[in-house]
């Protein structure tokens, strides 16, 4: 393992840090075969979880070119976000495919494993985000066209 991280490609991490600073996200990911690697600035760390074999390079300095975004607000008591399917990815939002279109999913829909649940849009690519199990819509924790971090709950589905 000590062999890997002496390999950790710098160049690719300053770019990384690079990527930050001129599109104002506060963090980026990449993966490639075994090897992950995620720069944040003004952030709180986000838990992750990964395999054993894969590794968390250490954020690279970037100067904050724009203020942190507010954290995400606790979970109000009695939420039990345990079910809620989370952002895969720092991006923006939206419940339908077009402005003014009904939406994805509604509070009481039944889902199917799948099933387009809601579109975040990330480096002006829209990411279809699909529903990891068949259930019943029981909230939308997320409001449409906000932004999210990665991890934050969209949707509890029991």
């Amino acid at each position: 393992m000590a062999d890997k991280k002496s390999g950790i490609d710098q160049a690719l991490i300053r770019d990384l840090a690079n990527i930050l600073n001129d599109t104002d996200l506060t963090e980026i990911e990449v993966e490639q075969d075994d090897l992950r690697i995620r720069v944040s600035r003004n952030g709180t760390p986000v838990p992750m979880q990964m395999p054993a074999h894969n590794f968390q390079a250490p954020a690279a300095p970037a100067p904050a070119a724009a203020p942190a975004a507010a954290a995400a607000p606790a979970a109000p008591a009695g939420r039990d976000l345990s079910k809620a399917v989370t952002a895969p990815m720092v991006g923006t939002v939206y419940l339908s495919p077009a402005p003014g279109a009904r939406p994805f999913v509604e509070v009481g829909s039944t889902v199917k494993e799948g099933q387009t649940l809601l579109i975040i849009e990330a480096m002006k690519t829209m990411n279809q985000i699909p529903s990891p199990k068949s259930g019943k819509v029981v909230e939308i924790v997320i409001d449409d066209a906000s932004p999210v971090e990665y991890g934050e709950p969209l949707v509890i589905i029991e």
